[in-house]
């Protein structure tokens, strides 16, 4: 789990410019969840790859703290995002002071900790009352061709592509003994098919299965992409699968 987490390095440029970002509703549901608005509230993202979800934050007014433990990764956050301090740490262990942030968020990035570490360290960190929200764009498997294209790639790669990588199969998210809220969020975008593909180039199936492998994928599923949509554009149908849990 360790080598494909770090897998993304690599890629770092590309995910920044490929990935999808989230939905401003996303952030009014975590609102919602904490009690409070993200304005003036201290954030600790972890997990947070090139900074996607820290600059969503930011722009909601929080202060953010960005813990990211790959160097490609890091590097890409630091030249994008100078001014979010950022740590070199995994969710298992934050070097970060108890009871010192409202919110804990991890964005694509729960999946790859040691859960019950993980949730201790959150816990740990936030303040009485403070919120650690979970949260994956996952595509909307109730759309034909999203579905249709997740069977090739696990048919291909032994793993979809697509959301989280195997969350729910890992056991439950948080302790089981933990109140926690679920929301779902839907949204979606309009993108080139080169771009979707792009996107999906950066997922960590793609990342282990190596050059060759991926190679030949992308290429065939760049024509099927052209013969369904030959406009050339795709719409990218997401859920935000939302977690959280309050201290």
């Amino acid at each position: 789990m360790t080598a494909r987490a770090l897998s993304f390095d690599v890629v770092a440029e590309l995910y920044d410019t490929s990935r999808p970002g989230y939905p401003p509703a996303l952030f009014d549901a975590i609102e919602e969840a904490a009690g409070r608005p993200l304005a003036g509230a201290h954030a600790v993202d972890v997990g947070a790859g090139t900074g996607i979800a820290t600059r969503s934050l930011l722009a909601r007014g929080a202060r953010v703290t960005a813990v990211e433990p790959g160097p490609g990764m890091a590097a890409r956050l630091h030249a994008v995002l100078p001014e979010v301090p950022l740590v070199r740490a995994v969710g298992d262990a934050l070097p970060l002071a108890d009871a010192s942030a409202d919110l804990v968020t991890y964005a694509q990035s729960w999946h790859w900790t040691d859960r019950e570490r993980a949730f201790a360290e959150a816990m740990r960190v936030l303040r009485p009352g403070g919120t650690l929200a979970l949260f994956w764009n996952v595509a909307d498997q109730t759309v034909p061709w999203l579905a249709a294209q997740d069977a090739r790639l696990r048919a291909h790669g032994g793993d979809g592509g697509h959301g989280v990588h195997g969350a729910r199969e890992q056991g439950p998210l948080l302790p089981g003994s933990v109140p926690t809220a679920h929301r779902r969020v839907p949204w979606s975008r309009t993108v080139a098919v080169d771009e979707h593909l792009a996107n999906l180039s950066t997922h960590s199936v793609f990342r282990m299965l190596g050059e060759s492998a991926t190679a030949a994928f992308l290429t065939a599923e760049r024509q099927a992409l052209l013969d369904a949509f030959p406009d050339g554009t795709v719409e990218e149908a997401y859920v935000v699968d939302l977690v959280t849990a309050r201290r």
